[in-house]
């Protein structure tokens, strides 16, 4: 069971989406994550990156994010996003891109949108493949004082090289990665 831990849409239950391949950030994780980054919520823009459920966003949306981007390329994750948000009443703060990441992010930049928080949970693989921190820096979609947080598998040696990592936290298999 999916649900929304804290803020306006708490206790709320959201539908998953019917594959292996999307794998939702776990409460515990998710606790973790909304507990470090508290104030930097609340009137911010915010990019869910590799959306899958859109649990992430919601919750940000939930405490008060003023407009959450959610993308994925997986079409039944975008269905699933878009009726989560629906479910929470919350599509008037939310936009849902159904691209590839960085056909998103080129848009998103052409368009001049910056973000003050991008969180991203890409498939475990994809970072063996590549670095999606290199087109947030590329296309300059991450506003000044903007705060970057990565999910990976524990193993995985990822390089975070275009950003200044500030934080890392371990839990059960995961890794959250929180740059600047």
């Amino acid at each position: 069971m999916i649900r929304v831990i804290g803020g306006l849409y708490k206790g709320k239950r959201l539908k998953r989406v019917p594959s292996a391949q999307v794998r939702p950030m776990p409460d515990k994780l998710k606790e973790a994550l909304f507990s470090i980054l508290q104030d930097d919520v609340k009137e911010s823009f915010v990019l869910d990156g590799f959306s899958g459920t859109g649990s992430i966003g919601i919750e940000a949306l939930s405490r008060r994010a003023k407009l959450v981007v959610f993308v994925d390329e997986y079409y039944p994750a975008v269905k699933v996003i878009k009726a989560n948000l629906a479910k929470c009443g919350a599509e008037d703060k939310a936009r849902v891109m159904h691209r590839e990441f960085n056909r998103a992010v080129i848009q998103l930049s052409k368009e001049g949108v910056k973000f003050d928080l991008i969180i991203l949970d890409p498939p475990y693989k994809l970072l063996d493949e590549r670095n999606p921190l290199k087109v947030i820096k590329k296309r300059e979609i991450l506003a000044e004082q903007g705060r970057i947080v990565l999910r990976h598998f524990y193993k995985t040696q990822f390089d975070g090289k275009y950003f200044d990592l500030e934080r890392r936290v371990h839990l059960g298999d995961d890794t959250l990665l929180f740059f600047r």
